[in-house]
């Protein structure tokens, strides 16, 4: 018979796997997402997380707590008596009376191929790194950070050319299928667990704002891979002057070109860079307060050079 279960989720990435879960025809007893938060050019507006709006589309009851430490909040968890959680990039701690509050445990939706990149942000590390391939895993969660034993993976490779975005989008839709696999099997009993391997462990810590200013003296294959694992947020960027004042340029996508001059100088007329190692040509661009464009139509509006520095 179906499962009675809790999901847990709160941004866009989670949504495909939220609809997939209750289409497969599980009982879903409630939603446990973040609180609304400040939203619009003032930030006075609170906005329901895309969970909470899927799921009050969906007619499903709908819980925003602050935070699940609290013995009340555990209780009130525990009162659901759910079979299972499903959780996909929730966003807060769960505590261990939270994983053990459900007669089967809790099953997250992760983002990378653990043990590789444990943690907030494996999208954006894993190009960042220049990996090859990642993929969705669902695992058992335990005490520990991403270190629960998984049942299944779904590999796909990272093409030189995609981008955070994209690789987003591409794993949202494919762990949507796979959480029903697993509940599916879970349902009949027949859910294998395997421990995660103990080497090959690295950590997907968050995205800080201070790493986002892009590094010229980094080789291109480096410099292009920053900019494409933050693209489209929260966006590599760069300095540029534009009639005599410094104006911030977020890069969108880049290209690595075959070329060399001094890290951060503009080796031709079409927006390429010089690395530490050959150059970067920057394809997509976006000024602050505009749309984004192609480096071609950008250049028709502004005046930038061969020799001028890019900071």
């Amino acid at each position: 018979m179906p499962l009675r279960l809790v999901f847990m989720g709160t941004p866009e990435f989670s949504v495909p796997t939220l609809r997939a879960v209750a289409g497969a025809g599980h009982e879903i007893a409630a939603v446990y997402t973040q609180p609304p938060r400040p939203a619009g050019r003032r930030g006075l507006e609170l906005t329901p997380s895309p969970v909470q709006q899927e799921a009050e589309r969906l007619r499903l009851e709908v819980r925003t707590p602050v935070s699940l430490k609290g013995a009340a909040e555990q209780e009130a968890f525990r009162a659901l008596g759910a079979d299972a959680a499903v959780v996909v990039a929730y966003g807060l701690l769960l505590p261990v009376a939270i994983l053990e509050g459900t007669r089967l445990g809790a099953f997250n939706g992760h983002a990378s191929l653990l043990p590789r990149w444990r943690g907030a942000a494996p999208i954006q590390r894993a190009i960042m790194s220049g990996d090859k391939e990642t993929g969705m895993m669902i695992m058992k969660m335990e005490a520990g950070l991403d270190t629960g034993p998984v049942a299944l993976i779904k590999r796909i490779a990272i093409d030189r050319s995609m981008t955070g975005g994209e690789l987003h989008d591409r794993l949202k839709e494919i762990g949507a299928p796979l959480m029903v696999e697993a509940l599916a099997r879970l349902e009949a009993g027949s859910l294998t667990l395997t421990p995660q391997a103990s080497d090959g462990t690295t950590y997907a810590r968050k995205i800080d704002k201070a790493e986002t200013r892009i590094d010229w003296k980094r080789p291109a294959r480096e410099v292009h891979d920053h900019i494409r694992a933050l693209s489209p947020a929260p966006g590599a960027w760069c300095e540029v002057l534009i009639a005599g004042k410094p104006e911030r340029l977020k890069v969108l996508r880049s290209a690595e070109i075959e070329g060399s001059g001094e890290p951060g100088i503009l080796i031709d007329d079409e927006l390429t860079v010089a690395c530490r190692e050959k150059a970067v040509r920057l394809m997509e661009v976006q000024r602050a307060g505009g749309r984004p464009t192609t480096s071609a139509e950008f250049l028709r509006g502004v005046k930038l050079q061969k020799g001028m520095s890019v900071l």
